[in-house]
């Protein structure tokens, strides 16, 4: 007879991930799905950065930082079309992954959706969209795409 015993979450460590913004898009792309209208997601400075430049771009309908005793949460209100209830985030990608980072320099900066969607950056200056690095001319790692 085989003895199972249960084991805790904290034993094997299943809550640390390789790549928090894939979570991120990820999290905010499934309750999209589900038509929610609030998401929770763990925070982060950089995570932090990207829901205001999502907020700023008009994707999301407000968001709110809450810190707790851990790391914090973000919680993001998700913006739909009155009448037709569609979500103003068609698409979120993924571009740079730790295991292929993906660099550009400001002169071959990419353009979503030949300029309606947003590429944001990581650049040295911070955080920005892809218009943005074009007029500061400063180029940096392709994050992801938002349509």
């Amino acid at each position: 007879m085989l003895n199972i015993v249960p084991t805790s979450r904290d034993q094997f460590n299943l809550t640390e991930m390789t790549d928090p913004i894939a979570d991120f898009l990820t999290r905010v792309r499934n309750a999209i799905m589900a038509r929610h209208k609030v998401v929770e997601i763990p925070a982060s400075n950089l995570k932090k950065e990207i829901t205001k430049i999502l907020f700023d771009k008009g994707y999301i309908l407000n968001y709110k930082f809450i810190d707790d005793d851990k790391q914090g949460v973000i919680k993001i209100a998700l913006k739909y079309d009155a009448a037709s209830k569609a979500p103003a985030i068609k698409a979120l990608k993924r571009i740079s992954t730790p295991g292929l980072r993906k660099y550009t320099g400001y002169r071959t900066l990419p353009r979503v959706l030949n300029g309606l969607g947003v590429a944001i950056l990581s650049t040295s200056k911070g955080l920005m969209t892809d218009k943005e690095a074009r007029v500061q001319q400063v180029g940096g790692e392709v994050l992801c795409y938002v349509y």
